[in-house]
């Protein structure tokens, strides 16, 4: 099983980095597989924590995707030196405990939880979030995929959108369909 997650780390010189990343869960803790080459990948190797968080805003999600809002607040962790992300409903502040592959393409991270935090109720389900986080995966791979595929999940993923979606999920949305519009121009061209 993967958790959609937001990941906090920070930079040896302090600087907080955000991050959409899926999340294993494991016995006391989390399986992370960020991607080389990647900020949060670096900030993990280098401080050896972060944390895992959990959010229900699909802006954060779309934003980091596609780059539109790739910083948002974040305040300090409590048991890491790390940071996690203020939009957060609950989140989990990790250490790394073992690396495999660190030089991979994909290394692994078994991070142990060190402390669990419920910062505030979970409202309930939406299918828009859903739709949005889908639609961030999917043009976080636009140059993997083929038009027509990009055209069909577009089209489904709308569907949730124009039924169940608020504020926050449309504006995520539109984020959204501005990287595929400007993904299907630079193939036009």
């Amino acid at each position: 099983m993967i958790r959609e997650t937001i990941v906090t780390t920070l930079s040896p010189e302090g600087v907080p980095h955000v991050a959409p990343m899926g999340a294993t869960p494991i016995d006391g803790g989390w399986l992370l597989q960020p991607f080389r080459p990647s900020r949060t990948l670096e900030n993990f190797l280098s401080t050896r924590c972060g944390v895992v968080n959990f959010t229900d805003d699909a802006r954060v999600f779309a934003g980091c995707v596609t780059k539109r809002r790739p910083e948002w607040p974040t305040e300090p962790a409590e048991s890491v030196a790390s940071v996690r992300l203020m939009a957060a409903l609950a989140c989990d502040e990790v250490e790394v405990t073992a690396i495999e592959d660190e030089h991979g393409q994909r290394p692994k991270l078994t991070c142990r939880t060190t402390r669990q935090v419920a910062l505030r109720p979970f409202p309930g389900l939406n299918r828009a979030i859903a739709a949005v986080l889908e639609g961030a995966v999917l043009v976080s791979r636009l140059h993997m995929l083929p038009a027509e595929k990009i055209e069909a999940e577009i089209a489904y993923l709308q569907i949730a959108i124009d039924k169940t979606a608020g504020e926050a999920e449309r504006e995520a949305w539109g984020w959204l369909l501005d990287a595929v519009n400007a993904h299907r121009a630079k193939a036009a061209s």
